[in-house]
């Protein structure tokens, strides 16, 4: 297995990471908990040790899931997990931010009991709270470094301002946000190259688009009635069949190169910087093998150029999440 430092002096994590949340939430109720289970058993076989998690996915249910499945196999793992997002049980889709440090204190002892174990490797803030400066939050995330419950700290999902202003307070190891092929706003947002600058990696989720980008999905109803993606603005009526149309050509430059196209899609995405370490996320053992065969497809510089040429950076229809949620980005 390929490898990369979770920043400059971090340790070394497999090149490409297992993205969890969809073995419990967001794409469809009903999920294969043993699929899952031996999806993860298979990513650490493999040599993927990077694994992410939140509270909020469930919310709850997949750092227990996560926890149940890595039993007697804790040393094998570089364990991610985030706070912050918090949901109304009373209305599914509505969401909160909080990043009080007495709510940071609250969040790490759940997230413990529930994964089984006595410290967190990774734990990043996985939202800003525009009502608490994030020096406070990141503070209190220090404690618990100094406590011994968690290894690294990172953000979710910041803008430079606010990942300077942290990693002045505490190392910061890592930045999680959405990269790919068809979300590249990190490019003009400066993060990529804020996160290069100060030694810090950079974590890129949806790496595959939420799916879109191995051109398996061919209309909006290809989801269940459950599935997240239906209220995605990228996934609705024309928006779809504009962006189906880019992800066509992929599959044709796939198609040439004998790869996928999701394969493609995460060439492209490592091929960004030796700091980028992305997390796609899948339930199947046999997309997990898919994804880590990426590691090993190298692009020439027509073929970047080529996709560039597909999906420059304003090439996609909509936005990456519905208008209140975007409220929540820290931009």
């Amino acid at each position: 297995m390929h490898t990369r430092p979770l920043g400059k002096n971090g340790p070394q994590v497999s090149a490409i990471g297992l993205g969890c949340m969809g073995m419990t939430d967001f794409y469809t109720t009903g999920s294969d908990t043993r699929e899952a289970v031996a999806t993860l058993h298979r990513a650490l076989e493999l040599g993927v040790n990077f694994l992410d998690t939140a509270d909020m996915y469930g919310p709850h249910t997949n750092e227990i899931l996560i926890g149940q499945a890595l039993r007697g196999k804790r040393d094998q793992v570089f364990l991610a997990s985030k706070f912050g997002i918090v949901r109304d049980p009373a209305n599914p889709k509505g969401r909160a931010v909080n990043g009080r440090p007495e709510y940071v204190r609250q969040s790490i002892d759940g997230s413990l009991k529930r994964l089984g174990v006595d410290t967190l490797d990774l734990y990043y803030q996985h939202r800003m709270d525009p009502e608490v400066p994030i020096e406070e939050t990141v503070g209190a995330m220090a404690d618990l470094v100094k406590a011994g419950k968690v290894r690294y700290l990172g953000l979710s999902e910041a803008s430079v301002a606010t990942l300077e202003r942290a990693h002045h307070v505490h190392p910061i190891s890592a930045l999680q946000s959405e990269y790919s092929l068809w979300s590249r706003d990190q490019e003009d947002n400066g993060c990529l190259a804020a996160c290069q600058r100060l030694g810090i990696a950079f974590v890129p989720y949806s790496p595959l688009g939420r799916g879109f980008l191995t051109g398996a999905l061919k209309s909006p109803e290809d989801f269940a009635a459950d599935d997240y993606r239906r209220s995605n603005p990228r996934f609705q009526a024309d928006n779809f069949a504009k962006n189906l149309q880019l992800v066509d050509q992929v599959k044709q430059l796939a198609a040439d190169k004998g790869v996928t196209a999701g394969q493609l899609a995460l060439a492209w995405v490592v091929a960004q910087g030796d700091h980028l370490i992305p997390i796609p996320g899948t339930k199947q053992r046999h997309y997990l093998e898919e994804n880590i065969a990426a590691l090993d497809i190298s692009l020439s510089a027509n073929e970047l150029d080529a996709l560039h040429t597909i999906f420059p950076p304003d090439a996609v229809a909509g936005l990456r999440y519905a208008e209140e949620n975007m409220k929540q980005l820290n931009r």
